[in-house]
Parts: structure tokens; sequence; C-alpha cells
């Protein structure tokens, strides 16, 4: 509430939790009703977690008509208010996470999904610091085309992809010098940008977190800014992983290293190749890949992203310092000894993404799985088990995959399962278009 209490000029909050695609589901509520937000909760009905798309429920959903739509309990996350600098009036934001009446955790919430990992975690001694990389694509989406917007400064609108282009992010200095100065009024650790290889594509890294649920919601809260942000500006931005079909997708890696009980990275044996543990870690992920691509890949448009030769890895296979490999061992001081994970796209559930990476890379150090030797040159030339290449073949995977089970939870998974269904299938209503427009500013 401290925050709350310093500006007394907000007059309304919102709270919002992430359901399992990763949309704000929440309610606006006058700032006099704060206090008892704050200390009693608000009730959504728990089918509220688990909504398609489009946000319609789950059809034959047990959490609907079988148990009478009944309420859970969502409480204040650790994070308290904060503001939403995307709005024309002063708002609070509270971020906010399922439990059941009696206090338990709700197992259907993707945040109470990835606690579950960290709390595996704490009971084997160990902790996980997560860093993410975020590309979007700030976007004219006024007319039938998308395009890139007209530069604030000259009118005109690039026609390629500017990688590293200091002029690229000066067309839109304006937009990302309110983005840093939100990002610091929301607590989001926002490090370096950099122009992508896509017209109107850009690059942000938050810093590393030596918690992953603040990372976690550093990365959700900041696709929320960024969309809102860009939309005060006058154009869009989209997280959505392949907004066109001739330029490289969306991305979202993942670094993350690993720590003992007396906070040493267990992936540094003081050399450059890295631990065992920094190998079994790598093989448990690979041994994941196929059962988890549905979480790096959620959405139909997700694997116009996934093909060969197009900056998206295709293959399971890592590698040290090799940007084609599904898993990349950055070149780093010893002490920085760390694993890549680059599957997934822009569209993801931040929470179960880092959930289903996390929760790979313990199983491979708990289970010594071993990786195989990293691939040396071209990914996409090494002959390589491949990812799913569909999104019906990536539902079956994880539907099908014991690995998956023992991530996350059986109801998360069901829940999850039952909503990619209804999605595909009445995906197959839509004209790319349609498609296109859904997802733009959607995910």
């Amino acid at each position: 509430m401290d925050w709350l209490k310093e500006h007394p000029e907000v007059r309304t909050i919102r709270v919002a939790a992430a359901d399992l695609n990763g949309v704000a589901r929440g309610k606006r509520i006058p700032a006099r009703f704060a206090s008892k937000v704050f200390t009693e909760g608000t009730r959504f009905p728990f089918s509220v977690m688990n909504l398609d798309i489009w946000g319609e429920d789950i059809e034959d959903s047990p959490l609907v008509f079988e148990t009478g739509d009944c309420d859970g309990l969502l409480m204040p996350t650790e994070r308290g208010f904060m503001p939403m600098p995307w709005l024309s009036s002063p708002t609070a934001l509270l971020p906010i996470w399922m439990f059941h009446m009696d206090g338990r955790p709700y197992a259907g919430d993707p945040r109470q999904a990835l606690a579950r990992v960290v709390d595996r975690y704490k009971a084997a001694g160990l902790s996980a610091v997560v860093a993410t990389e975020l590309e979007f694509f700030l976007i004219d989406d006024s007319g039938k085309t998308l395009r890139v917007p007209p530069s604030p400064r000259s009118g005109k609108r690039r026609t390629g992809g500017e990688t590293l282009s200091l002029r690229a992010l000066d067309t839109f200095d304006a937009f990302f010098t309110a983005l840093y100065d939100a990002c610091e009024e929301m607590d989001i650790p926002a490090d370096t940008a950099i122009s992508e290889a896509g017209p109107g594509q850009f690059e942000i890294n938050l810093m590393h977190q030596a918690d992953p649920l603040k990372a976690a919601d550093d990365t959700w809260l900041f696709k929320m800014l960024v969309k809102g942000l860009a939309r005060s500006h006058g154009f869009a931005a989209s997280f959505m992983a392949k907004p066109y079909d001739i330029w490289a997708g969306n991305g979202m890696h993942t670094h993350f290293s690993v720590l003992d009980a007396e906070g040493k990275n267990i992936f540094n044996d003081g050399g450059s190749k890295g631990s065992d543990a920094l190998r079994h870690a790598v093989g448990g992920c690979m041994a994941a890949l196929p059962g988890s691509t549905l979480i790096f890949a959620p959405h139909e448009n997700s694997y116009d992203r996934l093909v060969p030769n197009a900056h998206a890895p295709t293959g399971i296979g890592w590698a040290y310092e090799n940007r084609t490999a599904a898993l990349r061992i950055p070149a780093s001081g010893p002490a920085a000894r760390r694993i890549e994970h680059r599957v997934a796209g822009g569209d993801v559930n931040p929470y179960l993404m880092i959930a289903a990476i996390l929760g790979a890379a313990l199983i491979g150090i708990e289970d010594k799985i071993d990786p195989g030797d990293p691939i040396v040159g071209n990914a996409y030339a090494q002959g390589l088990a491949q990812l799913p290449a569909t999104w019906n073949m990536a539902i079956n995977n994880f539907a099908e995959d014991p690995l998956i089970r023992r991530i996350f939870d059986t109801e998360l998974v069901e829940n999850f399962l039952m909503t990619k269904r209804q999605e595909i299938h009445y995906m197959a209503e839509l004209s790319d278009q349609e498609q296109t427009e859904l997802y733009l500013d959607t995910v």
C-alpha cells in the first residue's frame, strides 16, 4: 500500500492476473476500496484463468457448468501497487494470483505453476537466476497492410530491417525514452535496447534476477507496458511470433544459471566448457523440447516463426556460442556461466515459459541426462531431431510427454490442452488477416 499512499491523485486501480495465454484478466476498482482489495483480495471464477484466446469459456471444461463456475480467491503478489504509465489518468495496477478459498494455491494459475517449480529448486538446495530478452515490432495497423510507423521526425517509413541501427532507435527516441522512464516507475529492470532485423523490430533485455517469479513478473508487465505505451504514441507494438511473412519473427530468449545453497553457480567448473551440471541441465531441456514446444510456441502463428534459416531454431541441439542452436552456451566468464534457451517466441506466457525451462533443467540435473556432443556450425544443416513443425503436433506431444507432467500439475496440463484444442478448432475458420488482427494486440 505504500506506493498508493504516496500517490493520492490515483482514483482507480486495476487488479490483474495472467491467464494460461498470458492475457491480463482483471477488474477496475475505485481507489477508495484499494485497502480492502489489498488485504482481502478479490474473486474471479476459476474458469477465468482458462479462457481461450478470444476470452471465451472452454467448452466442456469442468471449471464451468460442472462445478457451478465457482470462484477462486485472488490475492496480491509480492509486487504490490504500481503505476500504469500508458494510461492518460493516474491509475494503479495490483498484480494478483489465484488460490482456493481455503488458501491452497490454485494449480491452474500459471504463476502458481512457476512457484511450484521454484519450490522444487528450494527443496533441492538450489535457486535459479533468470533473464529474458524480448523482441517486438512497432507497427502501423491503421490500414489493411501492416507497415512500420512513419518516423515522428521525418514522416518517412523504413522499408527494411536495420540490425543494430542507431538511426532506427533514434527514429522512435520519444517512445523509448518514455518506455525506460515507465520501466523505472514500475521497477522493471530494462537494460539494452537494439534495432533488430525486421522493419520496426526492436529487442530489449531485462536484467538477470535471482528470483524467477520476479523475472516472469517483469516480463509479463513489460509486454503489457510496451503494448499500452505504443498505443498512446499512435501506433501498435506486437510480440506476435510472426507479423510479417518475409521477415524474421519475434523471439523471447531466456538466460539462466543455477546457484547452490552458498550462492555459487553450479554451471561453473572454472573452465570454458562448464560443469557436468550444466550439461545435465542442457540434457533435460533437450529431452523436454518435443513436449514443451507448445509452451514456447502456443499459437497457430507461432509455427510460421519456427522454420529453417529464419533466425529461430528448428532442431533439437546445443552448442557453444552458436545462435543457430536451440540451446546456446554464451561466451562468458566462468562465474557467469549460463544457458540460453532460444526456442520461445514473443507470444508466450512468461510464467509457463520459465517454468518449462527451469523444470526441464532440474529434471536433467536430477536424472543426470547426457545431452550428447555439442554441434558445430549451422544447426539447420546438421540432420538433428526436429521440434514439432505444426501446432497440432505440438499439442499431441504436450499431451503425451511424461516429462511435462513432472513439471506441471495435471490440472494445468489438462486445462491448457482443452484451451489449445478449442483454439485450433475455431482458428481454422479465420482468414490469415483475421488471425493477424487477433494475435497482433492480444499476445
